[in-house]
Parts: structure tokens; sequence; C-alpha cells
């Protein structure tokens, strides 16, 4: 339950620019205050809850920041919230929706990027909920309590890694990760912990002698520029320096876990009461209730709002609310979902749609003792955290246990789903198992979810990315995702509101054989490419006989010897995938778009690098193609010049909006945009 809502600023946003047909917006900054009864059935599954401090009703409290940008009249939107589910405490989703510049405090017009949202009369809602983040400057930040064993620490083993890609570190914290906290070790005695080091996710693992290490950090003292070794009981010292690319796997024992399921409470307590209620347990007033006049302080000043004269807000009040999340909040409102948290302490449904973008087949580890929500389980790094079953919408039988379970089984308050996906997330986050079984079989997806990948396209490429090497082997993917996005988001609205059916799912599958294990993807012997079709395993694993109750007990993971079957997309020819939704540049393509990169030399060299895709050209002359052994087609070969290629992508273009995967204005500007591409040198 929400208790407080205390605006702390309201300002304009972009200077009061009025936005076709919505007008003008205004930022909202505060504080929500909340509490959570541990005895209430949809809180239960919280773990440690009931081991939380109470205050004097005997509930628990949390709290967090919180950023609103609303249009300044209510009745001139559309009367829908659009909950962007920050990303390690940052705003996303005006970069990938909206085309704009990354930024976390959103106050310029820039910042509106090319205003879709706006111009659709959307209140963009953020609030933190993710625990154990730092309070930096504009990051959205969950205040959550530690659980006690009646006011006795809690202690038990924790596992982190830490890789550097730098050379010349010598102390990293506990966690792995300078943005968030780190457990601090219940003893300092090395004989109770043990560090291995490994070049290789796969590799063996060689221990670190007690030695070489120390629980300290390490600054330089920026007069002298000496190191200066301080003890701490949340950092780890390599004396001789970490290695770049290295995986050092740390297993210690831990104190004062936080308890960081009250996340999942926080989104559901703030967008429900911005839905339903009219005030706060306070008297103060809901801010998206029209005809109503707020004030607040700020710096000294009051700042009051009254809706035009004669404003009429249709529907009275917030109609529908949607949540969108990429990549690590993609798997927490997955996640959301699974624990029940859509539906509200008072029966009420709070997501009437929900597009996870980019989180495959994961969920969050994070509804755990000692959780580590920050991670995020790749081919090279964390590959062994809990990201488990089940990965689909469906309730079907674990792979692995034969226990019966899924995503979406609340048939009353499971939201509308939009499920979208990169090439990147079969490679790298186990992608296919949110439409495969584990076993290597297609599911029928639920009537309530949408599936769509966006084809040969990375994890993320913000808007206007242009191909170059990022710690990598091959030039970064460029694809952007925005403008498929666009067009689902105005089909997921119309599903909701309208009931209008969405364009049909598009993603790759076995029974289309556009689905394939990842040796057999047919991906071309392109020179100069090392392709060795690595991707990220997915494990039988045993954590303890306590792991669904949020406890684990064996650090690192016990191998059971078996894995999940993990498949990709198979690819053409050029080795673009051919299923999904393939954007006009890979449809008339200029190369080669992968949803995998390699990490360089002396990094790891040959391990997936990170999120990234990868942009092989093709060869400009056919002489060119010959000389190098290329087995693609060149340039010259495909296309018979510059207007020939503009109007296939035209064409290709065209077709998208057809089938609703892209608005027409975004078409012309991709057709626009194919005119200024130089492919063929001038002729004299």
């Amino acid at each position: 339950m929400l208790s407080r809502f205390i605006i702390q600023k309201r300002e304009p946003f972009a200077n009061g620019h009025e936005f076709a047909i919505t007008g003008a917006y205004e930022k909202l900054t505060g504080m929500i205050h909340g509490e959570v009864d541990a005895k209430h059935r949809l809180n239960q599954i919280i773990v440690n809850l009931n081991k939380a401090p109470r205050n004097q009703r005997g509930r628990v409290e949390y709290s967090s920041n919180f950023c609103i940008l609303k249009p300044l009249d209510m009745a001139r939107g559309n009367g829908k919230i659009f909950f962007d589910a920050p990303n390690r405490g940052s705003k996303r989703i005006l970069g990938f929706l909206n085309d704009g510049p990354e930024a976390n405090d959103p106050t310029t017009l820039e910042h509106a990027g090319n205003g879709f949202l706006m111009r659709q009369g959307y209140t963009i809602v953020w609030c933190g909920w993710q625990g154990d983040l730092m309070a930096l400057k504009n990051w959205l930040v969950l205040n959550v309590p530690v659980a006690t064993n009646n006011g006795k620490p809690i202690v038990a083993q924790a596992r982190s890694e830490i890789v550097v890609d730098e050379k010349g570190v010598k102390s990293q914290p506990l966690s792995g990760d300078e943005r968030v906290k780190s457990y601090s070790a219940a003893t300092l005695d090395k004989s109770q912990a043990t560090l291995t080091v490994r070049e290789k996710s796969y590799g063996e693992r060689i221990l670190v002698p007690a030695s070489e290490w120390e629980f300290a950090a390490c600054v330089k003292d920026p007069r002298s520029g000496n190191e200066v070794i301080t003890p701490s009981a949340t950092d780890l010292y390599l004396r001789a320096g970490f290695k770049p690319g290295h995986i050092y796997e740390f297993i210690y024992p831990a104190k004062n876990p936080l308890v960081l399921g009250l996340g999942f409470a926080a989104v559901r307590d703030l967008v429900s009461f911005l839905r339903f209620e009219s005030k706060d347990q306070t008297g103060k007033p809901n801010p998206l209730i029209p005809n109503l006049k707020i004030s607040t302080r700020s710096g000294g000043s009051i700042f009051s709002l009254s809706p035009r004269p004669g404003g009429r807000y249709r529907g009275g009040h917030i109609t529908h609310a949607y949540a969108w999340g990429r990549s690590q909040s993609g798997r927490y409102l997955r996640d959301f979902i699974y624990h029940g948290f859509n539906q509200d302490e008072s029966g009420r449904k709070v997501f009437d749609a929900m597009a996870p973008h980019v989180g495959g087949g994961g969920r969050l580890y994070m509804n755990y003792e000692f959780a580590r929500p920050v991670t995020s389980s790749q081919q090279h790094t964390n590959q062994l955290d809990p990201e488990l079953f089940p990965h689909a919408y469906n309730i079907i039988a674990d792979a692995q246990t034969s226990r019966r379970d899924g995503i979406l089984k609340r048939p009353k308050t499971d939201p509308l789903i939009f499920h979208t996906q990169t090439s990147t997330e079969y490679w790298q986050k186990r992608g296919c198992l949110a439409h495969t079984d584990g076993k290597g079989n297609d599911l029928q997806l639920p009537d309530k979810v949408r599936l769509y990948v966006i084809a040969s396209a990375q994890h993320n490429s913000p808007f206007g990315s242009e191909p170059a090497k990022d710690d990598s082997q091959l030039l970064v993917n460029p694809l952007p995702a925005g403008d498929v996005l666009r067009a689902l988001m105005v089909a997921m609205d119309l599903w909701a509101t309208k009931n209008i059916e969405p364009p049909p799912s598009r993603y790759p599958t076995v029974r289309g054989r556009t689905l394939a294990p990842p040796a057999r993807n047919g991906f071309p012997k392109i020179p100069g490419v090392n392709f060795a079709a690595l991707h990220n395993r997915q494990l039988f694993l045993d954590y303890g006989k306590n792991i669904l109750r949020g406890k684990m007990e064996f650090h690192p993971p016990r191998p059971l010897g078996r894995a999940y079957e993990i498949l990709v997309p198979k690819v053409d020819a050029d080795g673009n995938d051919i299923d999904g939704i393939r954007l006009p540049a890979v449809e008339v393509p200029i190369g080669t778009y992968t949803g995998w990169n390699l990490r360089p030399r002396g990094l790891a060299e040959g391990d997936l690098s990170g999120l990234l895709g990868s942009f092989i050209p093709f060869a400009k002359t056919k002489a060119q193609r010959r000389k190098s052994g290329d087995p693609r087609l060149s340039i010259e070969e495909r296309y018979k010049d510059q207007a020939d290629y503009v109007q296939r992508i035209s064409q290709a273009a065209r077709s998208l909006v057809d089938d609703r995967y892209l608005l027409q204005e975004d078409a012309e500007r991709m057709i626009t945009e194919a005119a200024q591409v130089k492919l063929f040198a001038a002729r004299k």
C-alpha cells in the first residue's frame, strides 16, 4: 500500500513545448513511501519479508524516488500510464521509443527525441525498484530494510563474479559492480572464503592463494599518487591486480541480506495508486486526477496547477496502464507477473499490458536471500546465476525437474504481453526458452501473448549508431529497434483498449526450420570472421533444496550433467536471420548483421563480447569479393545503382507498414536515409 506520495518539485518539461494534440508536458519528481503487510497472501512470496523490521502498524516499510512526465492539461492526454521499469536505476523508454539521447534527467526538448510518447498522449512514470543500488544523482533507487533473525545478523555463503576489462585495477567491490552495494563479509578470516580465476567461462578454475588477496580497498592518493590500501569488509584487493577479461569468482560468508523482493511491491503500489486512488493516506491528492488544484513546495516556492477552463478529461481518470522494460528491467517485468504482483492488495489488475524488451528467456536474480539483481547471465559472465524455470509464458513441465509452472498462471489479472527480442537474446540470453520447451520443441503461445523478434538486430543500438569496434573483434551492429517498437506499442494499445487483433507474432521456429542448434544455423564462412557458435548455455544445476524459497546452499551450484536445449535463428546465405521482423536494412542489405560479437585479444579472446552484435560489410565490387574469398555477393552484384537500392528499400518498408510492423512516418524516414547512403562511387 502506498502511504505517502510527496511531490518535491514540479517544473515545465521541454521549456513548455507544445506537442501535437497533447500540448505541453510537466515533470514531477519526489518520493513515495509504502508499507506492506507480511501476512497478506500476495506479499508472502517476498523472501525474508517476515524477517524485516516492522513499524507501529506491524508493516514493513520501503521508499523510493519517482519521476513523472505528464500532460500539463490531463484532458488532452490519452488517459494512459506508460511505466518504464528503470534499468539499474536509469530511464530508458525515451531512448528506445522516442529515439532520444540517453538522459537520466529528461528536461529539454532534445530529451523528448521524436516526441512519440508525448504525441500519443501518455503519462510516463518511473520509480525505483532495485533496492541495492547506490544513490547516485538522478538514479531511481528503492530503499529497503535488512532482514535479521530476531535482531541478530543473518549469515550465509554468497558468490559473486568480478570481471574487469581495464589494466591496473587492483580492488573491486564484493558485489562485482560499483553501481550496487556489496554484502559485507561476516568475518575477515580469509580461510572462510575462496577466490578462483579462469580466463574463459568454460575453463578450469584456478585457486588464488590467500596470500595474494585481502579484504581491502585500493585507491590512489590524489596528492602523492601512492596507492592507499584500506581494510574493508565490502571490497576485494588483489596484490597483482585483476587480469583483464578474466573471471574472478569469490565465495565468502556474507551478512545482512536486503529484502529486495519489495521491489515488486513498490511498483505495484505506485501504479495502483496512480490508477485507482484519489489521495494518499495523508490526504495528498493523486496528481493524475483531473480538475484538482495541486500545490507543492520546491526550494521555497509554491507551484500550482489548475486545469484549463472547461477542460474535459476523456474517461475522467486514468483508464489503462502499460509497462515497458528493457533487458534487466524486461526480466523484472516477467518476474513481476510470475510472482503475482499484477494484482494489487485490493484484487485489482495493475497493468493491462506489458512489453518486456530483450529480456530473453530469463527472469531476475532478485527475490532471493543475498540476491544480485544487477547481474546479467551471459556466455562469458554470471552464467551460473539463477535465471530459473519457468522461462516461457505457458504452464509446462520443466525439462530438468518435470515440475509444472509458467509465467502466466493467473487469468483474471495476467496482462497482455508483447514480448520483443533481438538476435542477441538467442545467443546470450537463452531467448529460445521464451517459446520452446527446453527440449528443442516449439510451444504454442498463450492467447494473451505476442512474440516479435527483430531479425539480425543486437541487444542495444541507440538511434543513429554507426558501425565501430567496442572491445570486440568485429564492427558493432548499428541496427536500432525503435522503428519496430513504436509500431508494436501502437498495436498493443489498440489490443488493450479496442480489442483489435495485433499483427501476427514473428519469430523463428523449429517447425518452420528457422530455429536450430548454434553449430547448425547455417552461418557462412566469411574471411576474417571466427564464428565458433558460442552461446550462453542453460545447464541443469543444483542450488540446494531450498532454491524455490529463495535460499541457495551450493556455491557454485552443482552441475547435473545435462542442459536445456538452446536454439538460435537460422541465417540466409549472407548470414542474416531468416525469420522475424526483417527491417529494410536486413531485407535489402549492405552487409551481414549478427546478434553476436567476439572478445578481442587480451580480453578472453574468442568468448562472446557482452551483448554486442556484429556488422560485416559486403565488398563493394565483384573483384574485391573474389580477391578476399568472400562468398557473399558484392554491392555492385546486388544493385543496379543507387536508385535501384532506394526502390528496394522503399518496397521493403511499405510491406512492413502494410503488415503493421512499421509506422508510415518511420518508413518515410528510412527511405530518405537510404537515398543518402553512398553505395556507389561517383561515375566520371
